[in-house]
């Protein structure tokens, strides 16, 4: 009893261990300050409907927490006033300033941003990732550029954000599974011809005429998808060699499909060591100054 007992601590330490391991404040300021300015970017090009919707509010067909919340549609005019909210809001927290109260209206006003979005169109789980940033960005307090310490908090917010950004692919996999019945159904079916026909660019066009090339290329992101669990277990180039990987899938997807999924490319960045940004611009400022005459 006592062996297992111990394995069982042994185990919960590691567990523990690995969510809430010591990470750096500089990287959590530079990620938040990627994602709120994306906030602003998002609203402008990429969830861009909330304002035409307030033209058919007879079209809204709430999701379910829009319903359990019991969201009302938000109008035009509520619509542009959410949008300066969120990007006012989004700046301050971008540049450090009110850092918590900024970074909840942000990330809340976001939310409701796309729960109106999503409620006359699909939901695009593109967005999870970004989704949940938002939320847990705001539990680090105040986080700065110049910090050189770690905290626990800033390792729980960033596995939080990598475990969503993840999730985002293996959910995408078992979704796959799931609707098709089994995954070789899937990955041996038409869904690269389908796309391609519909909206695909010269540049993959061609692949049309070589079938066995797209079922190929089918395996290859099913596998991709229910591998990509391995990433949160990986560091050094093994990890960046991955992230770099997922992010050129959506490269190629972008220039094939013009599907680009920037929201879940930003959250990548979760996995990089970002307070490596601030010390490099420091070391270049300060070279500049030397060599800057008298």
């Amino acid at each position: 009893m006592a062996r297992r007992m111990s394995a069982l601590a042994r185990a919960g330490s590691a567990v523990s261990g690995w969510w809430f391991k010591p990470m750096p404040l500089a990287r959590v300021a530079v990620l938040r300050t990627l994602v709120y300015l994306f906030l602003i970017f998002d609203m402008l090009y990429v969830a861009t409907d909330v304002v035409p919707h307030g033209y058919v509010p007879e079209l809204y067909q709430p999701t379910l927490v829009a319903r359990i919340l019991q969201l009302p549609t938000l109008g035009v005019t509520g619509g542009q006033v959410l949008f300066w909210v969120v990007t006012l809001a989004s700046v301050c927290a971008a540049i450090g300033a009110f850092q918590r109260a900024a970074g909840w209206v942000a990330g809340l006003g976001f939310w409701l941003w796309m729960l109106n979005s999503q409620g006359f169109s699909y939901v695009s789980h593109d967005h999870m990732a970004l989704m949940v940033a938002v939320l847990v960005l705001p539990t680090v307090g105040v986080a700065r550029f110049g910090d050189t310490g770690s905290s626990e908090r800033v390792g729980w917010v960033l596995r939080v954000v990598q475990v969503f950004t993840i999730l985002t692919y293996f959910g995408s996999a078992i979704s796959k599974w799931t609707r098709s019945g089994t995954p070789w159904v899937w990955a041996n079916g038409a869904v690269f011809v389908w796309a391609i026909m519909r909206r695909g660019s010269d540049l993959i066009r061609w692949t049309l005429d070589f079938p066995w090339l797209l079922i190929v290329g089918q395996w290859a992101l099913l596998l991709l998808e229910f591998c990509s669990p391995v990433v949160l277990f990986l560091r050094g180039k093994w990890l960046y060699a991955l992230v770099a990987t997922f992010v050129l899938f959506h490269l190629a997807t972008y220039l094939a499909l013009g599907i680009h999924f920037l929201p879940t490319v930003v959250c990548w960045a979760a996995f990089l060591p970002l307070e490596r940004i601030p010390a490099w611009l420091r070391r270049r400022i300060g070279r500049r100054s030397e060599v800057a005459p008298a």
